[in-house]
């Protein structure tokens, strides 16, 4: 198995939100990156993003004006699977569906060198059955990112019941290179932080469509009561409300009705409004 020092190439499989802040954050490490998506303007979208954050954190000092072009040099975009044959690890940042992850996985094994490590960035499925996919899996691993990836300092690693423990000690390595802190879970239903925020998040929407709170004040309560940097409602925003109702009905169907998704939710998602994304969720954006 390739060890930290071996790694140049970083490939990724989806340009979403997620897919573009591991990028960023990846190309600022000076790793050279490579993001893979089926959509040509998903890869432009997430290109631009990137651009962008480079910077706004220049505008904020956090890097150089040359640093940033630097980074932004380091990473290509492409649609063809082909592309990261070369890469010497792969974090797969796809839609939460376990049969689109392992179709992915199963492709990455077959192109890929037999000794790279295959991440997910699953917040919610079982590793072990992604990595089922495979000819390699002890070489697979969840490296759950936390989002906005640029700037939140976490990370969760989760070993499937094949991964071996080099690859569980090469996550929390690779991880720390791109200077996030990392915490282990073991492959149950939500890991570690999805089984405590779904709920959490699920409960806030019940409370506000009972009329126990404005949105506002569930918010700011939850702000100031537990010192988090965003209340439920617009942290569900942020995520996207498909997102989270998807951890939902995942946790709803592994683990009983403690996790049964709130109806408002429910009803938000069927209308199309997604949060920041489509302009409206619980609250509305420009």
């Amino acid at each position: 198995m390739r060890t930290l020092s071996d790694i140049r190439t970083v490939g990724i499989v989806g340009a979403g939100q997620m897919g573009s802040g591991i990028a960023q954050v990846a190309a600022t490490r000076e790793y050279d990156v490579v993001v893979r998506d089926v959509d040509q303007q998903h890869i432009d979208s997430a290109m631009d993003t990137i651009e962008r954050n480079l910077q706004r954190a220049v505008s904020r000092d956090r890097i150089t004006e040359s640093e940033a072009d630097t980074a932004l040099g380091r990473v290509s975009a492409t649609v063809d699977m082909a592309d990261l044959a070369s890469a010497d690890v792969v974090v797969e940042t796809v839609v939460e569906d376990m049969a689109v992850k392992q179709e992915v996985f199963a492709e990455l094994d077959d192109l890929t060198d037999e000794d790279v490590v295959l991440a997910t960035n699953t917040s919610t499925l079982s590793i072990t059955s992604i990595g089922a996919a495979t000819e390699r899996p002890d070489r697979v691993v969840g490296i759950h990112f936390m989002n906005p990836v640029p700037l939140m300092d976490g990370v969760e690693v989760v070993a499937g019941e094949r991964t071996s423990e080099d690859t569980v000690a090469f996550a929390h390595e690779f991880a720390e290179s791109l200077d996030k802190t990392t915490w282990e879970s073991d492959d149950k239903p939500g890991f570690v932080v999805n089984r405590v925020l779904i709920p959490w998040i699920n409960e806030a929407i019940r409370a506000f469509d009972e009329g126990v709170a404005s949105r506002n004040d569930i918010d700011n309560g939850l702000k100031l009561g537990t010192n988090v940097p965003m209340g439920p409602l617009e942290l569900a925003d942020f995520v996207g409300l498909d997102v989270v109702l998807d951890a939902s009905e995942t946790l709803h169907a592994e683990l009983g009705d403690r996790y049964k998704p709130a109806y408002l939710l429910k009803r938000k998602v069927e209308a199309g409004d997604l949060g920041r994304k489509t302009g409206a969720g619980f609250y509305e954006y420009d």
